[in-house]
């Protein structure tokens, strides 16, 4: 059997030091990469262009597509100005991001956005963010736990009948969290499927049933052997693509 080819969204990291401090690195976490590789797909990563031919180009390549973490989203694509507790944004990877996404939803490929690439999704389709997790006014937990990847430390309860449930097996779980940034207005054509106990959103899912959006880092869980499921939303994505 011919394994799909899956395109994760790459970033750029810059060289702090070393021999050439300030050289730009295309990359993703390797994370990404091994689930793929373990979930019966072939990992490809799609480094960051600003060439619009180059892109639609690198997505005739794969046959879905994982959009990955990372800056902070570009509050003047939801209308705001920047508040003082935003992070670092980078708009042309909104762009490259947004057109990814763009150009895999015009050829029906499967989509998986994880946290920045949830937000992404949410942005591009209509929808808004709070620029940080001060801003909510509602009680709101700690969603930036800052240490050890691959621990569980607050429970995501997903709709039963839904998508997202359908593809996880599970639909109350303890899970990984790395964002201060939130969705605030989910997009008129998605739906909020996942939240916590504190009402942040956590999972979307559009009409169509090939796109899935998730707050948490699946990718940093699938080798946990408690939370195996979480191999599924990349199960997803391959499945989709085949």
């Amino acid at each position: 059997m011919i394994k799909p080819v899956i395109g994760i969204s790459g970033s750029v990291i810059v060289d702090a030091g070393g021999m050439f401090p300030g050289y730009r690195r295309s990359y993703v976490n390797d994370d990404y990469i091994d689930s793929v590789v373990q979930n019966g797909g072939v990992p490809f990563i799609i480094p960051y262009s600003a060439d619009e031919e180059v892109i639609k180009t690198q997505m005739e390549h794969v046959q879905g597509l994982i959009l990955s973490g990372g800056h902070d989203v570009d509050p003047h694509l939801y209308g705001e100005e920047l508040l003082p507790q935003i992070g670092e944004i980078w708009p042309m990877r909104d762009h490259f991001d947004m057109l990814l996404l763009k150009i895999a939803e015009k050829m029906g490929k499967p989509i998986l956005g994880i946290c920045r690439g949830a937000q992404i999704i949410n942005v591009a389709h209509g929808g808004s963010l709070y620029q940080d997790i001060t801003y909510r006014s509602e009680k709101t937990f700690k969603h930036e736990q800052g240490h050890t990847p691959d621990l569980p430390t607050h429970r995501v309860k997903v709709e039963a009948g839904s998508l997202l449930a359908q593809t996880l097996g599970e639909t109350d779980f303890l899970t990984n969290s790395f964002h201060h940034q939130l969705i605030k207005t989910v997009a008129p054509d998605l739906k909020a499927v996942a939240k916590t106990d504190d009402g942040v959103v956590e999972g979307l899912e559009n009409q169509t049933g090939n796109l899935l959006a998730v707050q948490w880092h699946p990718e940093m869980l699938h080798r946990n052997q408690h939370i195996k499921f979480m191999n599924n939303l990349f199960k997803f994505v391959i499945e989709k693509a085949r």
